[in-house]
């Protein structure tokens, strides 16, 4: 199948299941640098023509001082296409990244949570358009469920805790092997951000292991992907999801039993 109907498939999937973009509504995309959130604001584009909705689209990148090369090729590139973007240098970012240089992911993730829902506020835009691919859902999912004991994956629509905002991940069942193809047939700059090039994290672990199970199981993500949508409540631990009886029986009842 051509990559861009490939592409635009999956990600209208997306929206149409879980009702992402509505009548009216302004996306604004998080573009990273990377690969995922460049096809992701391509897609968005396209079905923008072709969508039977009116919605409207821009872009914009938060600096926070990791990018491991300046971010101007993308600005031009952006610029070259005519697509509206606002680049914002976040300067309580660099200074955690001054005074904390070894902090971890959740607080630079807050930190930059606050200069999204600022910056998409100038923006008047509703709808924050994210570049999370399949294999971030499947690799929350694992990690949820070994390394916090909970079984969950990303949302692929949330509200910000303030309702201002409509949060959604329209690559939900797009892999990255897709996103690497499109990017790099699009001629787009991919800007890489040092947390990516990290080694040593759970992240990377389950990546390398992923890239090895893949080996002999291709359609190992796909599997995931369908579990997260197909689940039977009544086979897990949850006594909350089980039809308990009304009363457990005793330890003298059980006896009585046996």
């Amino acid at each position: 199948m051509d990559l861009e109907k490939a592409l635009l498939r999956k990600v209208g999937e997306a929206i149409s299941r879980f009702e992402m973009i509505k009548d009216g509504d302004r996306v604004a995309v998080g573009l990273s640098g990377g690969k995922d959130s460049v096809t992701l604001l391509e897609a968005l584009l396209l079905l923008q023509k072709r969508a039977p909705i009116d919605f409207s689209v821009c872009a914009f990148t938060i600096e926070q001082g990791k990018f491991l090369n300046p971010i101007q090729p993308l600005g031009e590139w952006l610029k070259s296409r005519g697509i509206d973007w606002t680049y914002y240098h976040d300067k309580p970012s660099h200074r955690l990244l001054d005074e904390q240089p070894d902090h971890g992911c959740d607080m630079c993730s807050r930190y930059r949570r606050r200069a999204v829902y600022e910056v998409v506020s100038g923006l008047g835009a509703n709808v924050i358009a994210l570049g999370h691919t399949a294999d971030d859902f499947c690799e929350s999912f694992l990690r949820n469920a070994m390394f916090t004991g909970r079984l969950s994956a990303l949302p692929p629509v949330a509200m910000s805790s303030d309702q201002q905002f409509r949060l959604i991940r329209p690559l939900c069942f797009v892999t990255e092997d897709v996103t690497r193809a499109f990017a790099e047939r699009m001629g787009a700059p991919v800007i890489p951000c040092g947390c990516s090039q990290k080694t040593g994290t759970v992240r990377r672990t389950l990546r390398d292991m992923f890239a090895e199970i893949e080996k002999d199981h291709p359609n190992l993500k796909q599997n995931l992907l369908s579990a997260m949508g197909n689940v039977d409540t009544h086979r897990l631990l949850d006594p909350r999801l089980l039809k308990m009886p009304q009363r457990a029986p005793s330890a003298e009842e059980l006896l009585a039993i046996l």
